[in-house]
């Protein structure tokens, strides 16, 4: 239910420099119950929520809010992932018939594709090891896909000794942090 009120607004117009003339102008308004604050927190919601917008039950909690921003499958357990690692970090080294075929497009898009479920795999294996071992894993995490990012774009700039360097620095990485999780 909103109210239509009318507002009156007068500006004054002259053809000429001594006359004066009083124009009115009626506005119709519709009022409407939202708010400053409440339109600018509905807008975040927007900005932030995933695409497309999904509405989230009233009983949803803070932790399920807080699942859209981890790193990890949200029901993907240690065991699991250390099932899949071995199958993803073969599908990463795999990458290197691509790159001896120098077919850069492809290697890249496989490339990305199996260093994101690496990804997922390692830090939630991770996520799982006593605090202890955590900051090497994470050091090493951190090395192997920086230089899965750098082997990216050594690919992207068809950059042949480069894309070697990485490729091999990307293997005896991979190779130290799968000893160190299994």
């Amino acid at each position: 239910m909103s109210a239509t009120s009318t507002n009156v607004l007068t500006c004054s117009y002259a053809k000429y420099p001594n006359e004066n003339r009083m124009k009115q102008t009626k506005l119709k308004s519709k009022h409407t119950h939202i708010t400053r604050r409440k339109a600018s927190s509905l807008f975040l919601l927007l900005i932030c929520s995933p695409i497309p917008f999904h509405v989230q039950p009233a009983c949803a909690t803070e932790s399920s809010f807080l699942d859209m921003f981890r790193m990890t499958v949200p029901d993907q357990t240690v065991e699991e992932a250390e099932n899949g690692i071995r199958e993803h970090a073969m599908s990463l080294v795999q990458v290197k018939k691509l790159l001896e075929l120098e077919s850069w497009k492809e290697a890249q898009k496989e490339l990305r594709k199996s260093a994101s479920y690496l990804k997922q795999d390692i830090y939630t294996i991770i996520q799982g090891k006593p605090g202890m071992e955590r900051a090497q894993l994470r050091n090493l995490y951190s090395k192997l896909f920086n230089g899965v990012t750098g082997l990216d774009y050594a690919a992207r700039d068809k950059d042949v000794p480069r894309v070697w360097s990485l490729y091999e620095d990307i293997v005896v990485t991979l190779d130290d942090i799968l000893s160190r999780v299994l």
